[in-house]
């Protein structure tokens, strides 16, 4: 039987291009997905500046997180612990230099100091020059630098002697050069040098490094003198290879997290996508066959030989299409990583990878989809019984079976038990984590019914369809509802894209909506300074409110902080932000029902009240806390807060939170004009004072537009992959329309011969492709509905969604040209010749 499975591929050109095509694109879009998770679980970045060193040692980015009240814990037992990752650098004390370097082996230690600068105008990263050596860089002219001069690269142009101001830290110092350094290697980010004493003043953050590099005796086994190393430096990283790149670039492990959540979600989706895309394909293929198949059972074709030719055929098409999608799965897997790093989502340095293994998985998921497609296909036609097939064979009506029923049943109840946890349980934009998920379960749920619900929705719109279309609209009806089942086989794609791009689009138009909402009713700034070289001297918050015509300022700083006791399980942390007590209540427009902002000094509070509620703790209670990197501090309630729903943050003190992140200062600064004074000459009277200070001026738009865009580069990132997905179901929907109605030819024949024109097959084609259409986009919104009503309930307090309706007035519109031009193209076609050929053929 598999012999003739592949003799009669050559004769079936129309199935096996259809299988393929649905099969390939499954294939590829899963294996591209593949390449970007490998490439986030990796998460190597070639190290630049550190390179030259073998081991590198950085500060732990993880601790200990308890997964349930401590409290309640017994004993040092490590599986009630999970690690967190701390959002902040942690730093190294300098001490463990000297204590590395007795450890046998190692030749010698150099830490390093690395923060953001401006010299002669352009952005570079400092550092001390006894770090030089682990790139390495050497002098090409002039000395090292003492204090008060710079060793800067050949790049800028300067020589020895010249004077190059520097800005750092919010402050601008002129600098000698002393001399100019070349590396031999590329380096993504421009070095200045500076003795060990100005480096370590103007890092902030003197007695620490950020990295350690370690150079270890000719002859020594690397390895073994890193396992020596660990042991010394406990709770730190020690790296070797390529993992020495993290060290330098930290984004990249973050970024690799985010890599493998957006591949996992997108990937997913696409085998569940593929799954039903491939089953529908395969499923009308074989329908098409029915003739065939009837006539094979008729002379003695057991079901089994039936069932292994139909599964041949189709391994044999899915085998040939995963081929070609390993091969190709890299480069799509490559240009949507380029994608990616063009948009701000994962940093240039991260290595792309794609091994085998995404190909095997790529290629194991789609012959997933092929093998049970074809099994339930060649099931069905190996049921029938001879004295049955041949009349049969025309019109495929049963479809209904136990296995579906139960199986919707259970998405269903899935559906509506995500829809009422997060209507019942989930607050604000965290709504969207179990909204999410239930589209999928309702479109699953629905695919499994499509050709019930499709015959019902048929029946319901004919009175309509009559009123519009005449005789022509009515024999389309009645065609679609004859053979609901193979109509059901282009609904069910329409149905899927229509519901997944609703909802995922929707759900990420409502969150950066409210998102953008929050933050543009909690902040009363009229104008915001920003930095341009690694932060806000703290001193120029009293210097801006002391300029006319400022109501209040305060520094603006961002964090992720951990709250130890009261206990919260949270393992990404809670939102904080740091403030100036004395300008707090002017820039930001947070109620507060107990205490009060200006108290906000020192290790001190404010807790917004479902904290205080969940937590029990009012002004004068005390909060431990972790803060970004990892310090451990306890703080006193001295404000309790009342903020929107699912966007709550703790305030803290800037001059407490500021020092425990990466930069250790201020980015921002918020300032608040007087009642009587126009923000426009704020804004100006602004950019008088900080002149010659390394800082911008921008005006409130100016402050919105930012966190507008940065809101903007999570929802591209859906855009981009919901957008992938989407093109995959236009492709199985032309795929499937285009299969069905060319098969259609022999039928559009016996029609003409009948008194039919030629324009009236062609009118009541259209009919049926609109009728196909407007069933899947009927559906698809009822499946949208079901995830996005729940969330919107919760998040916005509205049944409909935030955003633009031209958005589903598009994903509709789309959708029926498809189905249109892929039903009247090829019955187009189908209809070009004689009408007495068309009928003698056998409408292949």
């Amino acid at each position: 039987m598999l012999r003739l499975a592949f003799r009669t591929l050559r004769l079936r050109k129309g199935g096996f291009i259809g299988t393929f095509i649905a099969v390939f694109f499954g294939a590829l879009i899963v294996a591209s997905c593949g390449g970007l998770m490998e490439t986030g679980i990796r998460g190597n970045a070639e190290p630049q500046r550190l390179a030259a060193a073998p081991i590198v040692v950085t500060g732990g980015q993880t601790f200990a997180m308890p997964k349930e009240d401590p409290a309640s814990l017994d004993g040092d037992d490590k599986r009630k612990f999970e690690d967190a990752v701390l959002p902040e650098r942690v730093r190294l004390d300098d001490g463990l230099v000297s204590r590395l370097r007795s450890v046998p082996g190692v030749s010698d230690v150099v830490g390093e100091v690395s923060f953001p600068l401006v010299a002669g105008g352009q952005p570079a990263l400092g550092h001390a020059w006894d770090s030089a050596a682990l790139t390495p860089y050497a002098l090409v002219a002039g000395t090292p630098p003492a204090a008060g001069e710079v060793v800067v690269e050949s790049k800028p142009g300067l020589k020895p002697g010249d004077r190059v101001d520097v800005a750092a830290r919010g402050e601008i110092e002129s600098f000698r050069v002393a001399g100019v350094a070349g590396a031999p290697r590329s380096i993504t980010q421009g070095a200045v040098f500076f003795s060990a004493t100005d480096a370590a003043r103007l890092s902030g953050h003197p007695g620490k490094a950020d990295a350690i590099g370690v150079f270890t005796k000719p002859g020594a086994d690397v390895e073994a003198v890193r396992a020596k190393l660990a042991e010394v430096a406990t709770g730190a990283n020690v790296l070797t290879g390529i993992d020495r790149g993290v060290a330098e670039f930290p984004e990249a492990e973050t970024s690799g997290t985010n890599l493998i959540v957006i591949a996992g979600v997108a990937g997913g989706l696409s085998v569940m996508v593929a799954m039903f895309v491939v089953a529908s394909t395969l499923s009308l293929s074989t329908q098409q066959r029915s003739r065939e198949l009837a006539l094979m059972r008729a002379i003695g074709t057991t079901p089994r030989q039936l069932r292994r030719m139909v599964l041949g055929e189709a391994l044999a098409v899915g085998l040939l299409a995963t081929a070609l999608a390993a091969v190709l799965g890299p480069f799509l897997g490559e240009w949507l990583f380029g994608q990616l790093v063009e948009n701000g989502v994962a940093p240039a340095v991260l290595r792309f990878y794609q091994g085998w293994l995404p190909a095997v998985v790529g290629a194991g998921a789609a012959m997933l989809a092929v093998f049970i497609a074809a099994f339930v296909a060649g099931r069905r036609a190996g049921k029938i019984r001879p004295t049955e097939a041949l009349a049969e064979a025309a019109v495929t009506r049963r479809w209904l079976t136990p296995a579906r029923v139960v199986f919707a049943a259970l998405c269903f109840g899935g559906g509506t038990a995500l829809a009422i946890v997060t209507v019942a349980v989930m607050t604000g934009p965290v709504a969207a984590s179990t909204a999410g998920p239930a589209v999928i379960l309702w479109a699953i749920g629905v695919a499994m019914i499509t050709p019930g619900v499709a015959k019902v929705m048929a029946s319901i719109l004919q009175w309509p369809m009559r009123l519009l279309g005449g005789i022509d609209a009515r024999l389309a009806v009645l065609n679609t509802r004859a053979g609901i089942v193979r109509a059901a086989g282009a609904v069910t794609p329409i149905m899927l894209a229509v519901g997944i791009a609703t909802a995922n689009i929707y759900l990420q138009t409502t969150q950066q909506e409210l998102a953008n909402q929050a933050f543009t009713e909690d902040i009363r700034a009229d104008a915001v300074i920003g930095s341009a070289a690694g932060g806000l001297s703290p001193e120029l918050v009293g210097r801006i409110q002391a300029v006319p015509g400022v109501a209040g300022a305060s520094e603006y700083v961002t964090s992720n902080v951990f709250l130890e006791a009261p206990y919260d399980s949270s393992d990404e942390g809670c939102p904080a932000i740091g403030l100036t007590a004395s300008g707090a209540a002017a820039t930001i427009d947070t109620k507060v029902t107990q205490g009060d902002l200006t108290a906000l000094t020192g290790r001190t509070i404010a807790l917004p009240d479902v904290y205080a509620k969940d937590f029990d703790r009012g002004v004068g209670d005390t909060v431990s806390l972790r803060l970004g990197d990892g310090t451990p501090v306890d703080v006193k309630v001295v404000a309790v807060t009342s903020q929107r729903r699912g966007f709550e943050s703790l305030l803290l003190p800037a001059g407490l939170l500021a020092p425990h992140t990466t930069a250790g200062l201020a980015p921002q600064m918020l300032v608040r004009a007087a009642r009587d004074v126009d923000p426009a000459a704020l804004t100006e009277r602004l950019r008088e004072a900080t002149a010659g200070l390394p800082v911008s001026v921008g005006d409130r738009n100016a402050l919105i537009a930012a966190h507008d865009k940065d809101q903007a580069v999570g929802a591209w990132v859906n855009y981009l992959l919901v957008g992938m997905i989407i093109a995959y179901t236009v492709i199985s929907v032309a795929n499937t329309l285009v299969m069905a109605t060319v098969r259609r030819r022999r039928e559009f024949g016996l029609q003409r011969l009948t008194g039919s024109t030629r324009a009236q097959v062609l009118r009541m084609a259209g009919f049926e492709g609109g009728l196909v259409a407007l069933i899947g986009i009927v559906l698809g919104t009822v499946v949208a509905a079901g995830s996005i009503v729940p969330f919107c309930l919760v998040a916005a307090g509205s049944l409909l969604p935030m955003g633009s309706p031209l958005i589903y007035l598009s994903i509709i519109g789309i959708a029926a040209a498809l189905a249109l031009v892929a039903t009247l193209v090829p019955a187009w076609t189908a209809t070009r010749g004689q009408a007495v050929d068309a009928a003698t053929s056998g409408g292949d």
